[in-house]
């Protein structure tokens, strides 16, 4: 398989980070092990090295006063229609990416770094950097092993009836092939498949950075929160 080679230039790195959090209130500045969220997520981009710049997108004055203070970059302040609970990532990314180019600055890939995942390392970065070089590919996404098998999976209908979503018998656990889910804590990708494609994942094109699920947490609501808190505080040896 061919690659990118050397071709590339670094690329950027974007930070999402909204001000509002329904099910975890100001979430992204709580403070986690001794620095707020997000500033995990901004040292492990900065500690990676590939980066022409890290950027923090955000709404919240906190957040960029806290991003510049960790290293980051926050060119402005997200508009109040890209702050909202429908607002879309790709929609984000798109006016990041059109705001450089009504300044002159073309930037090719881009890395979305989602400050959720703050057990991500600097060298997960750069892994699935490297991995999306040496491969002439469209997008790599980080992906974690899906927790339980697939063919233990069943919907139930209003009378609490359960059918299996496979044909397959139940099986043994050993016995089943291993699938992955996106774990949300690395998107590389172009800039054109953002702006003309309205894509993070290529469907023809991709690859997966397969990373543990020791590393794989995404804190979504106070439990992650309180999980990662412990982690990062008597167990740092699980996130190596």
């Amino acid at each position: 398989m061919s690659s990118h080679g050397e071709s590339l230039k670094k690329p950027i790195a974007i930070i999402p980070a909204r001000g509002g959090s329904k099910r975890l209130p100001r979430k992204n500045v709580l403070p986690l092990a001794g620095k707020p969220l997000i500033a995990w997520t901004i040292e492990a981009a900065l500690e990676s090295g590939i980066f022409d710049r890290v950027i923090v997108n955000t709404d919240d004055q906190e957040i960029a006063d806290i991003a510049i203070q960790y290293g980051a970059e926050v060119p402005y302040l997200r508009p109040s229609e890209l702050a909202t609970d429908t607002a879309t990532t790709i929609s984000v990314l798109k006016h990041q990416l059109e705001y450089y180019l009504s300044h002159g600055e073309v930037f090719d890939q881009l890395v979305l770094l989602q400050p959720t995942s703050p057990l991500r390392t600097a060298p997960d970065i750069r892994n699935a950097w490297e991995l999306y070089c040496d491969h002439t590919i469209e997008s790599v996404v980080s992906v974690t092993p899906v927790e339980h098998p697939i063919q233990w999976t069943f919907k139930a209908d209003d009378n609490a009836k359960l059918s299996p979503l496979f044909d397959d018998n139940v099986k043994r656990s050993q016995d089943c092939e291993q699938h992955y889910r996106l774990n949300g804590a690395i998107y590389i990708t172009s800039s054109i498949n953002i702006l003309e494609h309205d894509t993070l994942i290529h469907p023809l094109s991709n690859m997966g950075y397969k990373m543990p699920a020791n590393r794989s947490l995404d804190i979504d609501e106070e439990l992650d929160f309180v999980i990662a808190q412990s982690v990062l505080t008597h167990y740092s040896k699980y996130t190596d």
